[in-house]
């Protein structure tokens, strides 16, 4: 589904992401881990298109997108979730998680201007489609409440609702655990194991390298901007350039 091919990216002459490549299967859940520094967030932005790489392609479904924008990419089903909670204050949860549907509407600024009947329809289709993505995450409840009142760990669930409403082929989530308590990341676990057995491919970056491997078909570790690993959860447990690189040489 997605293709990586020698990525690189640099920041005042310090590369952040270098020569990256990897391959994602559609239906994959792919955990992306690596200590602080490890280039992991950047190489999400690289993906969806919140930054450019300076050397290497990106392919999704075949086709390049390396220099496409991100509304582009969202458009042929690229979605992610950032890592702070993006809430959208003064505006319901169903009226932030109806904003992931923007690439989708098929009005335009006059029609909306004029509230046309064309698009009055697309925003009856578009609150139909908010509603099943937060009965999804465990929020139907919570529809008309004020987005801004919601606890951390719902916040990140709307967030993953407002993804899901721009229809993913693949939806990458950056840090998601983050600040939850047990409970709340339990919660989320769930929630990304229901979303692989429906058959959504997930690209997951995560510190906490046993959240991951619960999850994770396959991992890929990132050092200083490099893969340094890659293979099963198993596999990288054992690898000893993973135990050195999260604890140092023991020697």
């Amino acid at each position: 589904m997605l293709s990586v091919n020698g990525v690189s990216r640099s920041f005042g002459g310090v590369y952040a992401v270098r020569e990256v490549s990897l391959d994602i299967a559609e239906g994959e859940v792919r955990g992306i881990i690596g200590p602080n520094g490890a280039g992991k967030s950047t190489l999400f932005n690289l993906i969806t298109g919140h930054l450019l790489a300076d050397q290497g392609t990106i392919s999704f479904r075949s086709t390049p997108v390396d220099r496409l924008p991100p509304h582009r990419r969202a458009r042929l089903g690229i979605s992610i979730v950032f890592q702070g909670a993006r809430v959208f204050r003064g505006m319901t949860v169903r009226e932030n998680v109806m904003v992931g549907a923007h690439t989708r509407t098929r009005t335009g600024f006059a029609a909306a201007a004029l509230r046309l009947p064309r698009h009055r329809r697309d925003e009856r289709e578009i609150a139909r489609r908010a509603d099943e993505a937060l009965a999804r995450v465990g929020l139907g409840a919570w529809a008309d409440r004020q987005a801004g009142l919601l606890p951390l760990g719902q916040q990140r669930s709307m967030q993953v609702a407002r993804a899901l409403c721009a229809e993913p082929r693949l939806l990458l989530l950056d840090e998601p655990a983050s600040g939850l308590r047990a409970g709340e990341r339990e919660a989320l676990a769930v929630l990304i194991e229901e979303l692989r057995a429906a058959g959504l491919t997930i690209m997951l970056v995560e510190h906490d390298v046993t959240f991951v491997t619960r999850l994770a078909d396959r991992v890929t570790v990132l050092d200083l901007g490099r893969v340094i690993s890659e293979g099963t959860p198993g596999e990288i447990r054992a690898d000893p350039l993973v135990v050195s690189a999260y604890l140092g040489d023991a020697s």
